[in-house]
């Protein structure tokens, strides 16, 4: 994959109380992804972006809910996250929360 389109493949970082708690325990990060990624090209991406090296990718679908926006119905639009483990002694230094 080209690098122009590895660098479209993360959208941004997801935040949630479960994605604290998973990043808190173990050396992992949970990205919001565009719905065509791969697990290949999540690894790559995050590796050109942060200059770490990735051991393992897990890839879940989120289906968007059933909302009510005022009178009418809506729905939320689906997303793809990407849960990226690190190689032990790798972080990444911006998405770790360490910042003063």
């Amino acid at each position: 994959m080209s690098r122009e389109k590895l660098m479209n493949v993360l959208i941004g970082p997801h935040v949630s109380e479960k994605s604290a708690r998973v990043s808190e325990g173990a050396n992992s990060f949970v990205f919001r992804v565009r719905r065509d990624a791969t697990k290949p090209d999540i690894k790559a991406a995050v590796e050109l972006m942060f200059e770490v090296k990735v051991a393992d990718v897990n890839v879940v679908n989120v289906a968007g809910k059933n909302k009510r926006f005022g009178q009418r119905l809506g729905r939320r639009q689906d997303f793809k996250k990407a849960y990226v483990r690190l190689a032990p002694g790798q972080k990444i230094e911006s998405l770790s929360g360490t910042e003063a």
